[in-house]
């Protein structure tokens, strides 16, 4: 019996996920089909956090989604797109945050809305 593991990178979630797509999913869906998933999947979490957080009052039927399992969501169909379109999730989010680094090195501290 495997063990699930505690912690895993970005390349190896890239890897899981295409092994599993190809071992258990027969393929990948097209990239387009993936697109519209991810924001249905988007719409899934906000609909959870309009409830949890904002206005909203839960439905009967909200009672089948979880914050957790729509985030996860989420983030698979979005490796399986970083996967189809050769993108290397651990590089390209190191980058990102470089980019931000620079960009916003002093705009947070100096702005008075967040004070």
């Amino acid at each position: 019996m495997s063990t699930k593991p505690e912690v895993i990178s970005l390349p190896v979630a890239q890897e899981m996920v295409d092994q599993w797509i190809k071992t258990i999913g027969v393929r990948y869906f097209s990239e387009l089909t993936n697109m519209a998933i991810l924001t249905e999947e988007v719409g899934e979490l906000a609909r959870i956090m309009a409830r949890k957080y904002g206005d909203q009052s839960f439905k009967k039927s909200d009672e089948q989604y979880e914050m957790a399992d729509e985030m996860a969501d989420v983030l698979w169909v979005l490796i399986c797109l970083a996967n189809q379109t050769g993108v290397d999730l651990n590089k390209a989010f190191i980058n990102n945050v470089e980019k931000k680094t620079k960009r916003d090195e002093n705009r947070h501290q100096n702005n008075p809305k967040l004070k």
